[in-house]
């Protein structure tokens, strides 16, 4: 999502937080494009979005605990990834779901959560009013997390895989976004997706309209 030197934008905002409780081939952002949705009926869409239209209000969000950690609207190629393959937007996440034990040299945390009912991640794309759109949903496990508990195959979603990432220490960007390795999965539950609903990517988002700064910080 960022460059090494916004790693330390990411470790100073979320420094003021409490801490909560909470050889397979590595699949870049880029191969999502040819994952196909699940079959009609599979996962029960209308209760996941019952379960969280509600956070089209970004206040209510804010209210119910999201912070934004980072003021970035994220693009593919902040990720190492060819700029066609398009955005994601600005990220909102809940600490405590994401259970952040710590902030330096990376962030890291000990959460295994997959609750797309309530999600550890909400994704907005900046609108030309100033104004933000939820487009997407998220969830984000923490790699040596989910191991620890017994696991010894990536979390999945009716059958689609979370992506792994990690920071390649042979590239200039920063794969991982200064977290530690991780499983995450996005679901384009707010904005249809031509490459598929959980492709981490979105031809059809934009950060054009991004103007580094939006009204508030979820602080």
């Amino acid at each position: 999502m960022m460059h090494i030197h916004r790693c330390i934008a990411v470790l100073i905002a979320l420094a003021s937080l409490a801490p909560a409780a909470g050889a397979q081939s590595v699949p870049t952002h880029g191969s999502a494009a040819s994952i196909p949705a699940p079959p009609a009926g599979t996962i029960d869409f209308d209760a996941i979005r019952a379960a969280t239209q509600k956070y089209a209000d970004v206040k209510v969000a804010l209210a119910e605990g999201y912070i934004l950690p980072m003021a970035i609207c994220v693009n593919a190629t902040m990720e190492g990834q060819p700029a066609q393959l398009g955005a994601m937007g600005l990220h909102y996440i809940r600490p405590d779901l994401l259970g952040i034990a710590e902030v330096a040299p990376r962030v890291n945390g000990t959460g295994t959560h997959t609750d797309f009912l309530q999600p550890g991640v909400l994704v907005y794309e900046p609108q030309a009013d100033g104004s933000e759109k939820l487009v997407a949903i998220e969830n984000l496990v923490w790699a040596k997390a989910w191991k620890e508990a017994g696991n010894t195959a990536a979390p999945s979603f009716h059958g689609q895989e979370y992506y792994y990432m990690h920071d390649n220490a042979a590239t200039e960007v920063d794969e991982a976004h200064g977290f530690e390795p991780h499983y995450e999965l996005h679901m384009w539950l707010y904005k249809e997706n031509p490459a598929g609903i959980f492709s981490p990517f979105n031809t059809a988002t934009t950060c054009a309209n991004y103007q580094s700064q939006p009204s508030h910080q979820g602080h």
